[in-house]
């Protein structure tokens, strides 16, 4: 019989978060996709490329959302149980309140794996793939984001600028300035061209200007009638590089394992110039291991609302103070990765505060029932 009304408590809450995910990760997908338009409106990339692009952001912004889904998720479940009085089936079954703690914390674990799924291979491999889709696909409404008298710098180190543009989309009074090297650069004056796409790939056909190479020792004009410009050789303006978050977790650790001693110096990078600082990467890996632990503790806190506090004046607020108590202890987990700069002391209780947590909530069970913890 107990294990019957555990399984349904646990149908519950699989339930209910799994619906507040769909729901409450929806309407962060949305807000996020508004902002990110500009992939069309100033990159010039397809509709596609847009939808593909945001759709391998739900991993990220579900699991940045998981922790406090599954507290609301707790805190929401175990609440109407109480409100309906379901919650007396467990009492009047034998089954202590002690057990009921240790059942919501067990099952806890599993929502702690999960997250260290996303944090640890999910996520890092569809935000890396999401980048790398966006820098190898085409531009495909090029021709709409050159506007008349208005500078585009559309690709690196290109600038166009067009003084007419005809409904034909004939171009009038064409200026491109293509940067070569640090002291070195080309322009281009066309009285009149036309944009031409082949494939995937766009060209200018220009006709009657002038092109000027500019270095160091002065300038060189040459005159044209007809010429054509390519564009295939230059790349967008998206960002090349990949981010701590769009890189693989054994890559990480692997760099952080050579430098470990020095994993908090502020300027040591893993290998090369552009590489990322070992202060970084050593953060960004207790993000990704610690962090889901203080699942485990949210869990316990929710639990919580079970046990009546015999203070009277608190009765009426005990679970609002919950509730924000176990949002603070959200809130601490985001941020508690800023401390490991900090001394030695300050580090090992940071890495380790999860599980101090763990071990003072039992004291205080222990405390209250006077080391009985089968009277709870």
């Amino acid at each position: 019989m107990n294990k019957l009304i555990f399984r349904k408590l646990s149908l519950d809450i699989f339930g209910f978060f799994l619906l507040s995910s769909i729901a409450i990760t929806s309407i962060v997908w949305v807000i996020q996709g508004v902002n990110l338009l500009d992939i069309v409106s100033e990159q010039g990339h397809g509709i596609k490329v847009y939808f593909f692009y945001t759709a391998l952001n739900i991993p990220k912004i579900f699991s940045k959302l998981l922790i406090f889904i599954y507290f609301l998720t707790l805190f929401v479940v175990i609440t109407r149980y109480e409100d309906n009085n379901e919650i007396l089936i467990f009492w009047t079954n034998g089954i202590k309140k002690i057990s009921f703690i240790n059942f919501i914390g067990k099952l806890s674990l599993i929502f702690v794996f999960l997250q260290l799924l996303l944090n640890l291979l999910v996520v890092p491999y569809t935000q890396n793939l999401k980048q790398q889709y966006l820098k190898s696909s085409s531009i495909e409404f090029f021709p709409k984001l050159i506007q008349e008298k208005k500078f585009s710098n559309i690709m690196q180190n290109l600038t166009i600028f067009v003084e007419g543009k005809k409904d034909d989309g004939s171009l009038e009074g064409i200026y491109i300035k293509e940067k070569l090297k640090d002291n070195e650069s080309k322009i281009i004056i066309a009285s009149k061209g036309q944009l031409i796409r082949s494939k995937n790939e766009f060209s200018f056909k220009l006709y009657d200007g002038k092109i000027t190479n500019i270095d160091n020792k002065g300038s060189f004009n040459l005159k044209f009638k007809e010429t054509t410009y390519e564009l295939s050789k230059f790349t967008s303006n998206i960002r090349q590089s990949n981010k701590l978050g769009e890189t693989e977790t054994l890559s990480l650790i692997s760099c952080l394992e050579k430098f470990l001693k020095n994993r908090k110096d502020k300027e040591l990078r893993c290998s090369e110039e552009n590489a990322f600082l070992i202060k970084d990467i050593y953060e960004e890996m207790f993000k990704r291991f610690i962090n889901p632990i203080y699942i485990i503790i949210l869990s316990l806190i929710s639990s919580l609302t079970i046990i009546k506090t015999k203070i009277n004046f608190l009765q009426s607020y005990f679970k609002i103070l919950l509730f924000f108590f176990g949002f603070s202890i959200i809130l601490l987990s985001e941020l508690s990765f800023r401390f490991l700069s900090s001394n030695l002391q300050t580090e090992i209780i940071i890495i380790f505060l999860p599980l101090i947590f763990v071990i003072f909530f039992y004291f205080i069970l222990f405390i209250k029932t006077r080391f009985r913890l089968e009277t709870l």
